[in-house]
């Protein structure tokens, strides 16, 4: 009678075993920008990994335009940790308000190409400021580069920083960003995303910077006539889970959710810079004039930058954070 009890439970354990194995995990993924961004694109692609590679036990489904957290991103890195949203993709330069250290990503002129930022993101350095959001209650799973800023304008061509002079720029809500765009003579004006598209149309601003896929998503061609490839400041975006939802999961769909963000990357650099070339043929066709720096005019404006790096180390409030930074992309 024992051994019928025994073998009773032991087969009881091993359903529950079977069925957890067998156990379906749904996920959403949250994204700030529109179906056709370069982000959302690379979010789907994730979510498509994710998929095969759990032989669909683990299901992403992506929603953009922030439409989950109502637009508000600082509110939706509260509602991650908080467990209200399972997955998020928001830019590393919004986490700065939480934590200063992811400021040093976009230090203007810093890095060279996209090769080095992602060098960096995946190195000691970015690893350090993932290992960070642990600190805030979010387990982060990687970042991935985002395309170098451009800036567009309703006024005229912008060949160097005195071109900016007098010009009202938006720019995120970010001391980083406003410190730049003083410093060149510009009057940068902080303005939510949502709001830009009409303050170009009212005049309230006069130009804006952005990488060059979003004049072209948020349609900013209808309200501005020049745009500039100036590669001025870099950005990342931080692939974040609530870690309660992730650490539910066995090791090898962890596992293979990593591997999705690491393989997602390399999809959506490679998606990036076929991107570029699109992004500036459907400016010019919309009627938007396209000026591309050349090196030493591009060096004007990283001379600019150098001059800020004290600044920028108080922004970044580590200086030791800082200093390897810039010792990381030999910019000393």
């Amino acid at each position: 009678m024992l051994k019928s009890m025994f073998r009773g439970v032991a087969t009881a354990a091993l359903m529950m075993v079977a069925t957890a194995a067998g156990a379906q995990t749904n996920f959403t993924l949250s994204t700030p920008d529109p179906d056709n961004s370069e982000i959302t694109l690379a979010a789907n692609k994730f979510a498509e990994l994710v998929s095969q590679k759990t032989g669909g036990k683990v299901t992403v489904k992506v929603f953009p335009n922030g439409q989950l957290y109502g637009g508000d991103p600082s509110a939706a890195v509260k509602q991650l940790a908080g467990g209200s949203l399972d997955m998020l993709l928001l830019s590393s330069s919004l986490y700065a308000n939480f934590n200063p250290k992811f400021t040093a990503i976009s230090v203007p002129y810093l890095f060279t190409d996209t090769a080095q930022l992602r060098s960096y993101l995946s190195g000691p350095m970015g690893q350090e400021l993932i290992a960070d959001l642990n600190k805030i209650g979010i387990q982060g799973l990687g970042m991935w580069p985002r395309p170098f800023r451009q800036m567009t304008n309703s006024r005229k061509p912008i060949t160097g920083p005195q071109d900016l002079a007098g010009m009202k720029f938006r720019v995120p809500n970010n001391p980083l960003w406003v410190e730049f765009f003083k410093k060149m003579g510009a009057a940068p004006t902080p303005m939510a995303f949502a709001e830009v598209y009409n303050g170009l149309q009212l005049k309230v601003i006069d130009g804006q910077e952005n990488p060059i896929n979003i004049p072209v998503t948020a349609k900013f061609y209808e309200v501005q006539s020049y745009a500039t490839i100036t590669n001025h400041m870099a950005d990342g975006w931080v692939l974040a889970i609530n870690p309660a939802k992730y650490n539910a999961l066995p090791e090898d769909q962890k596992a293979a959710i990593k591997q999705a963000a690491v393989e997602a990357e390399a999809w959506k650099v490679e998606n990036d810079a076929a991107d570029e070339s699109k992004s500036i043929a459907a400016l010019t066709e919309k009627g938007m004039k396209v000026e591309r720096l050349t090196p030493e005019q591009q060096k004007a404006f990283a001379n600019v930058a150098k001059e800020l790096f004290p600044t920028f180390a108080q922004l970044v409030k580590d200086k030791a954070f800082f200093d390897r930074t810039i010792q990381a992309v030999s910019k000393q």
